[in-house]
């Protein structure tokens, strides 16, 4: 029965720890928000600098697991290519070792007092910040903290449980168990276990945590040479199964980013194996010197060597990963995936998790949207000058995507709104529901166009050279609009914001000229009545199409 207590409070221990992780990840991305968008936005092509973002993505969110699903769906997403991934992805492997760092900070019998007890307050504390603020930032904040408090509490049930008094019969039962365990095969047993039980768990830290719990508890004292060490190995390994199971169900390179992941980790667990195994005296020369008699500290440098020894090994071999990762995962529906594409691109519930990168994802995909009206605006007009009545069928089609695009992108936003976002990130998902429907509506616009190049063949209808050069000029004016709407909508430029404004009054003063000057002509009896219909109204549709556009730029104001 001790045994069965002690089992389940490290059990209820490491559950609070993993609680407590995922609240500290959590609310940490979502205050770091904005830097990690643009962390993991970039698409720098410099490996180092890959690496280092990945490092820095992980550092912030304390979660590598976090930072390898965003790749797998930033990659998945067609924003990040596979080099870049693998570096990054490489970068995370170093980033998550500070947590062990800090495990064993919190774990060394010299700090018992001085940290432990200082770190669990951090849950009190959080706690309270979050009943009491009014800010959601600092309600954020007091989760983060509480989240924090809360893994050192996990920390200390465990190890409170591992703590015995020597020669009593819990420490000689457990400690009779590892000391059974010291055989030959310790290390192949000891890589197995880290590997079982970080792919249950889903968390190396969790792993590592537990490792430096029972070793400051003196539960591996008995165990010589390398084997302790073999399972930091295998949770390098077991880490892997959060990116293999976010890849299931996404496009080929999101499966080889994660492909690439477990290669990574694979290969650098095999080859520190075999040094390991070769080597007895591996810990005794390069580990155990650097923090001699304290191996709390030893199972977090060791775990810093090794990633950073696999990433350094690795780098320069990027491509071969890639190409590797290409051959053993083929893409036989690529043909079929490009003909069916979507205008706007695969939208990745893995982004979720961080609402500020899914939007940024959205806008982009929403600038697509726009470009792709635009165009169907323009074959309209274009079908019209040349009296094209070919090019309805055309248009009715693109509106059908853009109908079924909208509702993709509308779905998106509706998840991204259950995902907690902040305050500022909900106006930015009530801007996107605006523009995408001015996107729709300037669809449907060119289809009218569509509709008047009908009557103006069908009815054999006669316009003006002068006429046609001035509807022409108009035209020409929209598309520079678009040009600059798109551009102060992604960039956030207030300086095409102000240009567009110019344009679309000049716009505007042109569709009231073209009336004007139609109106005379009808007067003198140089126009047909019958073109007033078509006339007015593709030139309204026209100025409608231009302001559902301004409309876009100036959507930047509501964020």
């Amino acid at each position: 029965m001790d045994i069965v207590r002690i089992i389940m409070t490290i059990l209820g221990g490491m559950g609070a720890l993993l609680i407590g992780m995922r609240m500290l990840s959590d609310n940490l991305t979502r205050l770091a928000h904005t830097k990690l968008k643009g962390l993991l936005g970039r698409t720098a092509r410099n490996r180092f600098s890959c690496v280092g973002m990945g490092a820095a993505v992980t550092v912030i969110a304390q979660n590598s697991g976090f930072t390898t699903v965003m790749v797998v769906g930033l990659v998945n997403a067609g924003i990040m290519s596979l080099f870049q991934a693998t570096a990054m992805i490489m970068g995370a492997n170093i980033g998550t070792t500070l947590a062990a760092w800090i495990i064993a900070l919190g774990s060394s019998s010299g700090a018992q007092l001085s940290f432990t007890v200082f770190f669990l307050a951090f849950a009190a504390i959080g706690a309270f910040v979050t009943i009491f603020a009014k800010s959601d930032k600092i309600k954020t904040l007091g989760n983060a903290l509480a989240g924090f408090g809360l893994l050192f509490v996990g920390l200390s049930v465990m190890s409170g449980a591992l703590t015995f008094e020597q020669g009593s019969s819990e420490y000689e039962a457990v400690f009779g168990f590892f000391s059974g365990l010291n055989t030959p095969f310790a290390p192949i047993i000891f890589l197995l276990v880290g590997v079982a039980i970080t792919a249950l768990v889903q968390s190396s830290t969790a792993v590592n945590t537990l490792v430096i719990t029972m070793a400051a508890a003196g539960l591996f004292n008995g165990m010589g040479g390398n084997a302790l060490f073999f399972i930091v190995i295998g949770s390098n390994i077991g880490t892997c199964v959060t990116a293999l199971l976010s890849s299931i169900g996404a496009n080929a390179n999101a499966k080889r980013a994660a492909l690439i992941h477990f290669m990574f980790n694979f290969f650098g667990a095999v080859i520190f194996a075999v040094i390991m195994l070769s080597w007895r005296g591996f810990a005794d020369t390069l580990i155990k010197p650097v923090f001699p008699g304290n191996i709390e500290f030893q199972i977090p440098f060791f775990h810093t060597l090794f990633n950073v020894f696999c990433t350094l090994l690795f780098l320069p071999f990027i491509n071969i990963f890639v190409k590797l990762a290409n051959l053993l995962v083929r893409d036989k529906k690529a043909v079929e995936e490009d003909k069916k594409q979507s205008i706007i691109a695969d939208l990745d519930e893995r982004l979720l998790r961080s609402p500020s990168l899914a939007l940024g994802l959205l806008y982009q995909e929403t600038g697509k949207a726009l470009t792709y009206a635009m165009d169907t605006l323009n074959d309209a007009f274009d079908a019209f000058m040349r009296k094209d009545v070919s090019v309805q069928e055309q248009v009715r089609e693109h509106n059908a995507e853009l109908a079924e695009a909208n509702k993709t992108a509308i779905e998106y936003l509706v998840k991204i709104s259950a995902s907690a976002p902040t305050l500022s990130e909900e106006k930015t998902i009530s801007t996107l529901h605006y523009v995408l429907n001015d996107i729709v509506r300037i669809g449907e616009l060119a289809d009218n166009v569509t509709k008047y190049t009908n009557h103006y063949v069908n009815d054999k209808l006669v316009f003006s050279g002068d006429f046609l050069d001035m509807l022409r000029t108009m035209h020409d004016k929209i598309k520079k609009l678009y040009v600059l709407s798109l551009a102060t909508f992604l960039y956030k430029d207030t300086e095409s914001l102000a240009q567009a404004d110019v344009l679309e009054d000049e716009i505007d003063k042109d569709r009231r000229a073209l009336i004007a000057a139609h109106i005379a002509r009808l007067n003198d009896g140089k126009c047909q009545p019958a073109n007033s219909s078509v006339f007015i109204n593709l030139v309204g549709n026209l100025e409608r199409a231009a302001d559902h556009i301004t409309y876009i730029a100036h959507s930047i104001e509501e964020n």
